[in-house]
């Protein structure tokens, strides 16, 4: 028992510490998490703006904004900077339908499409890096670009996007199913305020897109 619990307190150690430990890599045998290594993982997103807070201003006075939501594929790649804690750089894209709600065009008038290019930057801890299972939170800063905006050219025939800087948070978990393959299944909280031009600015919508983003995929632990 006694070296039950040393072993057990030396490898807690070495975990807090960021010294990695070797595993065996035959047979598919995990290998789990460990400093100075590199992963990158694939995942299908699914991404889900809340849109709260939003407003119409202008030649529109009353109504909110509406935004689809988007399914898309994402590239993440992490460094461990320790077997714990990690930096993850998110790359994604995703084409988004707006609408304004509730207003004098209607109860859901189509305004126009955007693309938006999110890349996020997060610190993350990863909990047993050790384990076949290894859950992880983190926390960073998110910017997000809209491009290719296009009006619908009904009544909307201009209409621009404004850039927007904000924090992301997440928690997620990676399962060590072989080798150096894992399956990752990942939930992140976006905060998004941006505004958008109409007609030239004769409309101003506002809107703290807030997007939930769920994802689940594949990676592999270099």
């Amino acid at each position: 028992m006694k070296k039950l619990l040393l072993a057990s307190s030396v490898l807690t150690a070495m975990a807090f510490a960021g010294a990695p430990v070797v595993r065996a890599e035959t047979d598919g045998a995990p290998v789990g998490k460990a400093a100075g290594t590199f992963m990158i993982r694939a995942r299908v997103i699914g991404v889900i703006p809340e849109n709260s807070s939003s407003s119409l201003s202008g030649a529109l006075t009353s109504g909110s904004v509406g935004t689809s939501n988007s399914v898309v594929p994402e590239v993440d790649f992490s460094y461990f900077l320790t077997d714990n804690i990690a930096l993850e750089l998110i790359a994604a894209t995703s084409q988004h339908d707006l609408y304004a709600k509730n207003s004098a065009l209607g109860s859901s008038y189509h305004v126009g499409s955007t693309w938006v290019l999110p890349p996020t930057l997060l610190l993350q801890y990863h909990f047993m890096p050790h384990e076949k299972f290894s859950p992880y939170v983190g926390a960073g800063v998110n910017v997000s670009f809209f491009y290719a905006t296009e009006a619908a050219n009904n009544a909307v025939t201009q209409l621009a996007m404004k850039s927007s800087v904000g924090a992301a948070v997440q928690a997620g978990f990676d399962y060590n199913f072989s080798g150096h393959w894992f399956a990752n299944f990942d939930v992140k909280q976006i905060f998004v305020s941006t505004t958008a031009s109409i007609n030239g600015g004769a409309i101003h919508a506002k809107t703290a897109l807030n997007p939930t983003v769920v994802g689940a995929g594949i990676g592999y632990r270099f």
